[in-house]
């Protein structure tokens, strides 16, 4: 090589490495995992997406509107109290770009009375201490916002709506929706309302495992009841359901498919905490799992979208549940809380691309979204190192109450669905796994055993890796057990 062509290629090398770094740095959100730094009360103007449990998402204008309880993380010795806050009160956060969010106070200056009220009345006295799993909806030239206060624990539970004309208040008292007791079947919490596309019906779908998810009618004119005192129909069940969480019901229509598609959330809270997924052709069910099981059946369903996992170079995330879900003029995505180990308690707001198999059922990035630019991905990009992970159930290790952890939680990363290399070859085969081959289809990766002409479809996209902050590959798909498989390209 003469000096002149190798001064070329060092220049070339040097620009390619120069273009190559500022786009990581462009696409970088800049955003930690770890916020106990701030965590507390003194630093509530810089929670952005931290602090999030049981995210409700609207768009409205140039905005993504997050509505969620207020359950906040408190290190050690913080401050409790702050005089300028009105604590458990439905936290607001509003983003431009599902990244980057900018918190934005609470919704309500208290509980409200009439929610109180109730509670005192059928729990003897006790008082409600916050404002649980906010949905806000538009109807018409108005927003309203359906909200639960309960007794943790308890089925002694409220269901109310307040209402405004802009997304961030101020909310005006409406009206009670479901009370419930302790002699009540089902649990008033955890509302998610979804309309009928064809015949414009409104519907409500709540409950936890007292006694499962119910569905109710609404007055789509008023937002309340239809009939008074309704308390609706059962739609989900699952196995051992007196002691095994069912909860967070969230409904969204699906055009393409003509569906309407209902996620739960599955365990426990703090640890294994999962979202499934079933579909139906009416708003009020029945519906249905992948495997034709009705989800009002004593049956646990797939498949399973979300699961705690961990990919190398990260400690794992936890309690990825509860979600949300919308569709933004074709585009969905989910969002939901993460509960970074080694605690499992700070509350991290996770957005995740959603995609669609070909037989419709729904798919998320096993990456948080990042707003990465989307082109055709070609063959030779997949040839490489892969880190794969497989959503299987894992047995929790502590014992449980109320869906929760009690006696407190000890690190043991066999708690998570830890990532496996896989490493396509050129050739179309799979390194270490004879049967196994692979091809493109699309911008689906296709995973073939040959022994047993079993097939995989995983969808393909661009991603940002956060846990090595670079830009990658990923793919997402459900195999035949129903448990959701990820993988991401590594370098």
């Amino acid at each position: 090589m003469t000096l002149k062509i190798r001064i070329i290629f060092l220049f070339w090398l040097v620009g390619s490495f120069i273009t190559g770094f500022a786009q990581t740095q462009t696409l970088d959100p800049q955003i930690k995992d770890d916020y106990t730094d701030i965590a507390g009360l003194d630093h509530y103007k810089e929670w952005a997406g931290y602090n999030v449990h049981d995210p409700s998402c609207i768009k409205v204008g140039e905005y993504y509107y997050v509505y969620s309880t207020d359950a906040i993380y408190f290190p050690r010795n913080a401050e409790r109290k702050n005089p300028e806050v009105k604590q458990g009160n439905i936290q607001v956060r509003r983003s431009k770009d599902l990244v980057h969010w900018e918190f934005l106070g609470w919704a309500l200056d208290k509980i409200p009375d009439e929610a109180v009220q109730h509670i005192r009345s059928v729990s003897g006295g006790k008082e409600p201490q916050n404002v649980w799993a906010p949905y806000v909806l538009k109807q018409g030239n108005t927003f309203r916002m359906y909200y639960a206060v309960s007794l943790f624990g308890k089925k002694t539970s409220y269901i109310g709506l307040a209402t405004s004309t802009s997304p961030i208040g101020p909310w005006t008292q409406a009206g009670d929706v479901v009370k419930t007791d302790s002699t009540s079947l089902m649990n008033a919490i955890d509302p998610t309302i979804v309309n009928d596309v064809v015949n414009g019906k409104q519907w409500m779908l709540y409950g936890s495992y007292f006694g499962g998810l119910y569905c109710v009618e609404l007055n789509p004119v008023t937002g309340l009841l239809v009939k008074e005192g309704d308390q609706g129909h059962l739609v989900v069940n699952r196995a051992e359901a007196k002691s095994r969480v069912v909860e967070a019901p969230e409904v969204i229509y699906n055009s393409q498919f003509k569906k309407y598609y209902l996620f739960v959330s599955y365990d426990a809270l703090f640890t294994h905490y999962n979202v499934r997924v079933g579909r139906a052709d009416k708003p009020e069910g029945p519906y249905f799992d992948m495997n034709g099981k009705n989800m009002a059946d004593t049956t646990n369903n797939y498949p399973i979208l979300t699961y705690a996992y961990r990919f190398q170079n990260h400690a794992g995330w936890a309690g990825v549940g509860h979600c949300s879900v919308i569709n933004d003029n074709g585009a969905f995505y989910m969002l939901h809380q993460g509960r970074l180990a080694p605690t499992n308690q700070p509350m991290v707001l996770h957005v995740r691309k959603m995609n669609w198999t070909q037989d419709g059922w729904p798919v998320v990035s096993p990456e948080r979204y990042a707003n990465v630019p989307q082109s055709k991905i070609e063959k030779n990009e997949l040839i490489g190192k892969w880190e794969q992970i497989e959503l299987t159930e894992i047995a929790d290790k502590t014992q449980l109450w109320q869906g929760q952890i009690r006696g407190g939680w000890k690190y043991d990363t066999t708690l998570f669905n830890n990532s496996k290399s896989l490493e396509l070859l050129a050739n179309g085969n799979v390194k270490n796994q004879k049967d196994l081959h692979w091809k493109l289809i699309g911008q689906s990766l296709e995973l073939v055993n040959a022994a047993t002409k079993a097939k995989l479809e995983l969808l393909i996209w661009r991603e940002w890796d956060w846990e090595n902050k670079r830009p990658t590959i990923v793919f997402s798909g459900i195999n035949k057990q129903g448990l959701g498989v990820w993988g991401k390209k590594t370098l």
